[in-house]
């Protein structure tokens, strides 16, 4: 593929990106193989038509390959989510994510053990003027691609920083943890309704971004960040998200 190169004035910085090559942070699901879980969703699940004698499967004598899927977008892998998502009122994330690359800052960080057992992040240091960030907690092991999160109660975020977060105008966050919020919190969801600012100020157009997973041969720094959906009037969608090294 030849490049495709956008330049971008930044922080009275012109900075490059080569659009034609990058790097999906976004975990595949298939149900042939082990798939990651959380909140005790139901596995996804593809399954050929079958219309009579005739069935949507090539490999089994059909014409083509036609398939109905079973998928819940926060449980089974990698989603994009809006305010819908606690709110009374529906917003949609088609309607919330619109087109176009969005500078984020990706940041490793050990999440810190409490007395009770839970992993919280706390603190963060970010660029100015950046409207994304993508935390990586650390240690980053693969089997975070096929991880069962239910019932273990995964590390969290500090309510606290999300609000910072609003407050200095981070339009998405994207994180390799199944919520910004503790497992089981009473229904509370501090951090989702600190980030959104709900219900004072609802931020219609901010995304959160949970259980992707970014390699380790990526590191820590600025990317052009592209968030890919699915055109459903939901709070989430299945999403595939790209990094784009900024030089």
């Amino acid at each position: 593929m030849k490049p495709a190169r956008i330049a971008l004035e930044w922080n009275g910085t012109t900075l490059h990106a080569d659009v034609s090559e990058g790097y999906c942070i976004a975990i595949p699901i298939d149900d042939t193989v082990e798939q990651p879980n959380a909140y005790f969703a139901p596995l996804y699940e593809a399954s050929p038509v079958k219309v009579g004698d005739w069935i949507g499967d090539t490999r089994e004598g059909g014409s083509v390959n036609f398939y109905s899927i079973r998928i819940n977008p926060h449980g089974n892998g990698t989603h994009t989510e809006c305010v819908g998502h606690i709110s009374l009122e529906r917003y949609s994330i088609h309607q919330a994510l619109g087109p176009g690359y969005t500078i984020a800052q990706l940041i490793s960080v050990h999440p810190t053990s409490q007395d009770n057992g839970d992993r919280i992040i706390r603190d963060l240091e970010w660029e100015p003027n950046i409207e994304a960030i993508i935390i990586r907690t650390l240690p980053n092991h693969p089997d975070k691609k096929i991880r069962h999160y239910s019932g273990t109660n995964p590390p969290y975020l500090d309510h606290n920083l999300l609000g910072k977060m609003a407050t200095e105008g981070i339009q998405h966050l994207l994180l390799d943890l199944p919520s910004v919020d503790r497992e089981e919190d009473g229904g509370l969801l501090l951090a989702h309704k600190s980030f959104w600012q709900y219900p004072e100020q609802p931020r219609k157009k901010a995304t959160i971004t949970e259980m992707i997973y970014v390699d380790n041969v990526v590191p820590d720094g600025l990317y052009l960040l592209q968030i890919q959906i699915a055109a459903l009037e939901l709070d989430a969608s299945p999403s595939r998200p790209y990094l784009y090294p900024l030089k």
